[in-house]
């Protein structure tokens, strides 16, 4: 016996609006599917994905500086009405 913690490593992913990193379990996925920007709560659906704060600032941010676009690597400008409404739900 060691004395070791079988403590295991919690994954980083960093927000594409406000750039901080973050445990994975606190960032929300997001994926384009059909030129739209759609999230990914299980994290199941195929494709690249991009994490964001499930907050209004970091989506506009993000949205701000086309930042789901260039993380995506979306050939043009992604929807993300659905995105936001989702968040505004998730947001107390």
């Amino acid at each position: 016996m060691s004395g070791r913690t079988r403590a295991r490593a919690c994954p980083e992913r960093t927000c594409v609006g406000c750039r901080q990193r973050a445990a994975k379990k606190d960032l929300l996925r997001i994926v384009a599917v059909e030129g739209a920007c759609v999230p990914d709560h299980r994290g199941t659906l195929p494709g690249r994905g991009a994490y964001v704060h499930p907050a209004l600032v970091c989506l506009d941010l993000a949205v701000r500086r086309r930042a789901f676009t260039r993380a995506l690597r979306a050939p043009g400008a992604l929807d993300t009405k659905a995105l936001r409404l989702y968040v505004e739900q998730a947001t107390p």
